[in-house]
């Protein structure tokens, strides 16, 4: 899974990619800092690992993972070609969704490219930027449909989906904001316009907004009257904070969550709410050479799962034998969860569950 992280120059992008990544990407209080996109790749937090790797003592032990890539700051004009937007525009196409930082928080010392704070006009910019750019690439798919169409009559759906997200878009709404039935997400995947991909808005507060209660944050409040329009999720986050948090282990760590009344960092709920978007679940195998967690799908069957591992053990899938974690924690070893009935044989048309620990027969 690979997330984009976007927002205007300024506006802690750089410095919640450094806290979050420990990557070291240059963050400084001028525009463009960020040219070239920088990559961090972060181990997704998961308490059944660690668990997990008590019980079997494995020689290895692999979490699974997100690449979180540090895009550049945006400017107005950006779909023609200002500042570094054609450069922006080709990254974030690459990624699976996108982390639109905005600064919700006010601070004298740190300027914006706009001159004062504001994050609903900032989200317009960005967010009309990236329409424009859409527009652009809807116009033409309509005029080539069109064309195709005086052969062949059966492309008026797509032409009528295409002219809905075109009228959307001319509107100033996202593509995101429409509904779809599963033959327009087929036309919209093909197509993929950037305004379509998931969006959390990462609405970066000060540093004592979580003590003093994030729901007194009248910036925050009007970035999530806007969310709720399009469905989008808002997640509150101290970029400075996360930084701090960055430099800690363990007790240190939880300790500074506890001062500030929070249960855990912004990175922990920034992952869980971005495999909430794109609908992504973990399953684990489990033994003496590997513990190990693999992202799926929601709704991936037994044989698709399995491919994951290796297109032999989709290719050659017999069964599944498969115990939920919950159950095995229960029952404390295979062998008891085993003697309980709790480990069950699936075939081809399982739909893998998250927690799920399995192990794959297969015959090639």
């Amino acid at each position: 899974m690979k997330l984009g992280i976007v927002g205007l120059p300024n506006v802690g992008k750089s410095t919640l990619f450094n806290a979050i990544t420990q990557a070291g990407a240059e963050s400084a209080n001028y525009p463009f800092c960020t040219i070239e996109p920088n990559i961090g790749v972060v181990d997704v937090p998961d308490e059944r690992v660690d668990t997990l790797a008590k019980m079997y003592n494995p020689k290895k032990i692999t979490r699974a993972y997100i690449e979180f890539v540090d895009i550049a700051g945006l400017v107005k004009g950006a779909s023609k070609g200002e500042g570094l937007g054609n450069k922006f525009l080709s990254n974030i196409r690459e990624v699976d969704a996108i982390v639109h930082v905005v600064r919700c928080f006010e601070d004298t010392n740190i300027t914006h490219v706009d001159g004062s704070i504001d994050p609903l006009r900032d989200i317009d910019t960005i967010n009309m930027e990236l329409i424009l750019s859409d527009l652009e690439i809807i116009e033409k798919r309509i005029e080539r449909t069109k064309k195709a169409m005086k052969g062949d009559k059966s492309l008026q759906a797509e032409l009528d989906l295409l002219e809905r997200v075109q009228s959307a878009l001319n509107e100033g709404k996202s593509a995101r904001s429409l509904s779809y039935d599963e033959d327009d997400l087929k036309i919209m995947k093909e197509i993929s316009l950037i305004s379509m991909k998931p969006i959390i808005y990462a609405a970066n507060v000060a540093e004592d907004d979580f003590s003093k209660g994030i729901e007194n944050n009248e910036f925050v409040k009007q970035v999530s009257e806007f969310a709720a329009t399009e469905g989008s999720e808002v997640m509150p986050v101290s970029a400075k904070i996360e930084e701090e948090i960055s430099q800690l282990d363990g007790d240190e760590k939880q300790m500074f969550l506890d001062e500030l009344n929070m249960s855990e960092s912004g990175l922990d709920r920034l992952i869980k709410a971005s495999y909430t978007l794109l609908g992504l679940i973990s399953y684990l195998t489990a033994g003496e050479p590997e513990v190990r967690a693999w992202t799926i799908k929601r709704g991936t069957k037994a044989p698709q799962a399995a491919g994951k591992i290796h297109t032999d053990f989709e290719k050659g899938f017999i069964r599944a034998e498969v115990v939920h974690y919950n159950d095995l924690m229960e029952c404390g070893t295979m062998t008891a969860a085993k003697e309980k009935g709790l480990v069950r044989s699936e075939g081809k048309e399982y739909v893998m569950q998250d927690g799920d620990i399995v192990h794959f027969l297969f015959n090639v």
